[in-house]
């Protein structure tokens, strides 16, 4: 039987962008004394070629990975979605953000463009708009973060989440009630303790213990906060489990966890309320979706990690809107240096927080956006 048109994969190309304007420089709250400039372009997205011409974009992987890619996936079905995800994590495995997740994404993009439908709509999603949270990226002063959430409110965000590690649990605690006394009982509050940054047993920055972790959740639950997020090492899941036998605190985390195999372990010894896997970091959307469904049976919440500020986010968009169990999409926005809209810019159509609170999901098919042209380098 001969193969319809469009069905098979002709190209793995990955296309750098210029950078248009450098916007400034954080210090991120996970990284202290470290600096994360941030700019309007730079960087790389990924092409998937079809010989229909539609192409899917997802974002940027290692040059490295290349040959593996064009080696594996050039003659395929891009349907075989199963197949890919499979193969090329033993064929083309890379660092978390610079590994397959973007040729995913991609293949995705392709299926969607194919069907002529967004990506929410062939995962079975019925909203159209998601409610995100505002991560905030920064320690700050209890001040600071109070006129900060005074200010999201205003503009119509419903929910914001802080950073809290500072030297002492009494400073952390006084910037949660600084910004619910700014805010009111009307918009959300999470709270990150970003202990789970290292695979190890060190990273920068202050550590906690797990009396530590035990305090803080029950202050941060006299102050209505959603929940607390990573409080402590990565791979503790035993004190993990045990603290949330002792707190009424929802528990969050997962977003540095690699494997679908560690989330499973996870629901299988009530580790965590909330998961939170990353697709940069799990090599796709495909996988977060399956962590979905191990979610859903476990009777827990998802709310993916914040998947950068363009591709990634939009994929984490359309799962958010697919998932029932999901009832938040994150997005990096500390304005004015850290504003999401920076990372969006790169995109001819980006979707925007409205004054409900409320961001929409793209209608077009697969992920809905396309790149600005104009910022792809010359060969």
């Amino acid at each position: 039987m001969q193969d319809r048109p469009g069905t098979r994969i002709t190209g793995v190309r990955l296309i750098r962008l210029r950078t248009e304007r450098q916007v400034g420089v954080v210090e991120p709250a996970w990284d202290p004394g470290g600096t994360w400039p941030l700019r309007i372009g730079g960087g790389s997205y990924v092409e998937v070629h079809t010989d229909a011409g539609l192409v899917g974009i997802g974002p940027g992987c290692s040059a490295v990975l290349l040959p593996a890619l064009r080696e594996q996936l050039v003659g395929q079905d891009p349907f075989d979605i199963e197949r890919h995800d499979a193969v090329l994590g033993y064929f083309a495995a890379g660092l978390p953000y610079e590994s397959t997740a973007g040729v995913d994404i991609a293949l995705w993009d392709v299926i969607g463009k194919l069907c002529g439908q967004p990506l929410y709509k062939l995962w079975g999603g019925g909203r159209d708009r998601v409610v995100p949270y505002a991560s905030l990226m920064r320690l700050s002063t209890p001040e600071e973060r109070a006129q900060q959430a005074a200010g999201l409110q205003q503009a119509g965000w419903r929910a914001l989440k802080v950073r809290l590690h500072h030297q002492t649990m009494q400073e952390d605690i006084r910037t949660v009630e600084a910004v619910r006394e700014a805010v009111g009982n009307d918009m959300v509050i999470m709270v990150d303790a970003n202990q789970a940054q290292s695979a190890g047993g060190w990273q920068p920055g202050v550590r906690w213990d797990f009396r530590r972790a035990v305090e803080t959740a029950r202050a941060l639950q006299r102050l209505n906060c959603a929940w607390l997020e990573e409080p402590l090492p990565r791979f503790a899941f035993d004190q993990l489990a045990e603290l949330r036998r002792r707190v009424e605190l929802p528990i969050a985390g997962g977003e540095n966890n690699t494997g679908l195999h560690e989330f499973r372990h996870m629901l299988q010894n009530d580790v965590y309320d909330i998961l939170q896997p990353e697709c940069l970091v799990l090599e796709g959307i495909s996988t977060v979706r399956k962590i979905g469904v191990l979610a859903g049976a476990f009777g827990k919440q998802v709310v993916p990690h914040h998947g950068a500020w363009d591709f990634g986010l939009i994929a984490h968009l359309h799962f958010v809107a697919s998932c029932p169990h999901a009832p938040y999409l994150e997005i990096l926005h500390d304005p004015p240096i850290g504003d999401y809209r920076h990372g969006f810019a790169i995109l001819q159509n980006p979707p925007a927080v409205g004054p409900d609170g409320c961001l929409p999901v793209p209608q077009a098919p697969g992920l809905g956006v396309e790149l600005r042209r104009d910022l792809i380098e010359a060969p």
